[in-house]
């Protein structure tokens, strides 16, 4: 399959969700709790963040109903051969509550493991097809490996490539690659984790527009077409961040950020799973 025939993106990802990355037990119960109450309908989670039951049974007891939601979890390396990835997807729903996710994702590429990238991305597939999943996608897929990934899904189009994006680090390579291609990109750490708050490009922006430096960032995110999915622990940072939606940026600001990229601040790179980055 050429460039020209890959399948374009279905994406359907909400711009703007709740991360729950690094939240667990009851932290995860009240920060999931308390943003739905707020109003937020997107939910990211993971198999091994390891809090999926907890946030299944927060959705249960808060009432919103099932199709207000979209709800992402990742699949982990461990469960990536084929006669493990699906049942852990079986698993994750149940502890969630739910019949299907609306998003499964390759958690990371782990190239260097024992579980080829034809295999897991076949599994996934079947997932698909089996309709635990109503889209798939991946996470921390360099240009290399979306390439690869597209050939061994055919037809079956990538809904999303989640990856750390944020001022210091914000993957000019890979973001132009899937601009070109159609892929929907999903910024995490966009804040990263919490220097944005302290930083004096951000800080004066935010002023100018009577705002958060954190909401600036995650507007700059959304700005470029990125879907965002902060967390927090703190009901008036969840209110706080959900405010970037209807926060625009100038063409000046976006110019200010884009010129703090640079600083080779990567945050996730864990060496048993991450590729070679571009």
């Amino acid at each position: 399959m050429t460039a020209s025939n890959w399948p374009a993106s279905t994406s359907t990802v909400p711009p703007f969700g709740l991360g729950t990355f690094r939240l667990k037990g009851q932290v995860v119960q009240d920060s999931v709790r308390e943003a739905l109450e707020l109003g937020y309908r997107a939910i990211d989670t993971a198999q091994g963040y390891d809090n999926e039951g907890e946030i299944g049974q927060t959705i249960a007891d808060s009432g919103v109903d099932r199709s207000e939601l979209y709800i992402t979890t990742k699949i982990k390396p461990d469960n990536y051969s084929a006669d493990k990835l699906v049942p852990s997807l079986r698993e994750s729903l149940d502890k969630l509550g739910v019949d299907a996710v609306d998003l499964a994702l390759i958690h990371w590429p782990a190239p260097r493991g024992p579980v080829s990238a034809g295999e897991y991305l076949g599994a996934l597939a079947d997932a698909h097809a089996q309709g635990l999943t109503r889209q798939i996608g991946v996470s921390n897929f360099t240009v290399a490996l979306l390439k690869q990934a597209r050939e061994l899904l055919g037809d079956l189009p990538i809904t999303t490539n989640q990856v750390e994006i944020h001022p210091y680090l914000q993957n000019r390579k890979l973001a132009e690659f899937a601009r070109q291609e159609g892929i929907h990109l999903t910024s995490y750490m966009t804040l990263a984790v919490g220097k944005v708050m302290e930083d004096e490009v951000l800080q004066d922006i935010a002023r100018a527009h009577d705002v958060t430096p954190a909401q600036v960032a995650l507007a700059w995110a959304m700005g470029q077409g990125y879907s965002v999915i902060p967390s927090s622990t703190r009901r008036e940072h969840l209110e706080s961040n959900m405010k970037a939606l209807d926060l625009r940026l100038s063409d000046e600001d976006m110019g200010r950020i884009a010129a703090l990229d640079g600083q080779g601040e990567r945050l996730a790179n864990p060496a048993s799973v991450a590729p070679d980055w571009d």
